[in-house]
């Protein structure tokens, strides 16, 4: 939590897109912070103990794609929130580490605001 909201981490490699779900977390209430790739985001979780949720793209450039990162996290910050979307993956929710959910591409930004909402709230 910062200032009393949510922290939510968005990684995606489209800086158009990146900006779209940044825009779409903010107005839903909380903070985001932005990473362009699993390396950055990473870099990102080791400098701040604040960060309450991860919202991953599957396809990205760099050591590894949103599925190695989600499970990384999962492994390494255990309390962290995890959400996964992909234009092109299809995606078994066994692939995806528990308690994570999975959004085709396109989204709609009602149902990320609200699995955010009720992934931070525990439901």
């Amino acid at each position: 939590m910062f200032n009393g909201k949510a922290v939510i981490l968005v990684v995606e490699d489209s800086a158009l897109i990146r900006m779209g779900a940044v825009d779409l977390v903010r107005s839903a209430g909380y903070e985001a912070l932005e990473a362009s790739n699993a390396d950055e985001a990473i870099r990102i979780l080791e400098s701040r103990a604040d960060i309450d949720l991860v919202f991953t793209d599957v396809e990205m450039p760099g050591t590894m794609d949103g599925i190695k990162l989600s499970h990384y996290i999962r492994s390494r910050w255990p309390p962290v929130k995890l959400i996964v979307a992909s234009g092109r993956a299809i995606l078994k929710e066994s692939s995806l580490p528990e308690g994570s959910q999975f959004f085709s591409k396109p989204y709609g930004d009602h149902a990320i605001a609200n699995a955010i909402a009720g992934m931070l709230l525990g439901n």
